[in-house]
């Protein structure tokens, strides 16, 4: 009987073990990890022809016209001793437009705020906005620029 208490008492440690390693490679990939320990991601990206003064769209949209100056507001969660985004701005199959990086210290919920404009217009069609947290893919939103 005790040979079979030690046996289960070993197979229950290595299941732990092997939870709390597989728990700790997930939160890895969660986002920027400050100085805190506290994770930070980005929840939204809104789009929008004017922005508000805390950073938020006032009109969000996803079809723009060829002469709108095109906002994107990042939302993010958490905190951080330091966090990058960097957003990319992309036509059709791929083509990038724009891209631009923005360094934050957040402590807590966070608006980041790009935009981009052209005045020669921009080209009618699909475009899409990759938003990357430290160097990684974190969300994306399409739009389009129509006539």
């Amino acid at each position: 009987m005790s040979t079979r208490l030690v046996g289960t008492s070993i197979l229950a440690l290595t299941l732990a073990a092997a939870l709390s390693a597989a728990c700790a490679r997930s939160n890895e990939n969660s986002g920027a990890t400050g100085t805190s320990g506290t994770a930070v991601r980005v929840s939204k990206i809104d789009m929008g022809r004017s922005l508000a003064a805390d950073k938020t769209i006032n009109d969000n949209t996803a079809s723009f016209k060829p002469n709108d100056t095109i906002y994107a507001s990042i939302a993010t969660e958490g905190a951080a001793a330091t966090a990058t985004l960097k957003a990319r701005w992309t036509y059709q199959e791929g083509q990038v437009v724009n891209e631009s990086t923005q360094t934050l210290a957040p402590t807590g919920d966070a608006r980041t705020e790009f935009h981009i404009s052209k005045s020669d217009g921009w080209p009618t069609g699909k475009y899409k906005l990759e938003v990357f947290l430290n160097g990684s893919s974190a969300a994306t939103r399409d739009f389009q620029v129509e006539g």
